[in-house]
């Protein structure tokens, strides 16, 4: 009975330093650890990136299809529009995501740029586009910009701008 109570009284937890070990242990695996997750969230994003721009050129290849009047679309929110109002348009094609329509998508910023045009019966007829991509935080939300035209082709440019000349692996 007596050897039961001494055992109690010395059980009285971890002490201070042990704390302290255990926790700078943690510390120092969390920072191996979060620099490699920041590079898989960067990658995550250009994947994203580039699915995103073969989403638009393939919605603007069904846009001319559908409008040939107008030739392509010269806007994301052309592209766009919600289903729940109305039919298809040219002004709103329903033809890539919503997210997407806005220009800002996993850490990305999408643009349609460089449209060339014609006038036929008084209606502007876009013959060309170009579709950019750009990280909104270089470094943090991805390290290189994308681009592609009409041709199809991505390419990018590893500074994270739009003077895209490498072609996409």
């Amino acid at each position: 009975m007596q050897n039961t109570n001494y055992r109690r009284l010395n059980e009285q937890g971890f002490t201070l330093m042990e704390l302290l070990i255990v926790m700078s242990l943690i510390l120092i695996i969390m920072a191996f650890a979060i620099p490699g997750y920041q590079g898989i969230i960067r990658k995550a994003n250009e994947t994203s990136a580039l699915q995103s721009i073969k989403t638009i050129s393939g919605a603007e290849l069904q846009y001319q299809s559908s409008f040939p009047q107008n030739g392509y679309a010269c806007s994301l929110s052309a592209l766009g529009g919600a289903k729940e109002s109305g039919p298809p348009s040219s002004m709103a094609a329903q033809l890539i995501p919503t997210d997407l329509a806005t220009g800002q998508k996993s850490g990305y910023t999408f643009t349609i740029t460089n449209c060339s045009k014609v006038t036929v019966n008084n209606q502007d007829l876009y013959t060309s586009y170009e579709i950019t991509a750009v990280p909104q935080d270089k470094g943090h939300t991805g390290n290189r910009g994308f681009c592609s035209d009409v041709e199809g082709v991505i390419k990018y440019d590893p500074l994270g701008g739009t003077n895209c000349t490498l072609p996409v692996q």
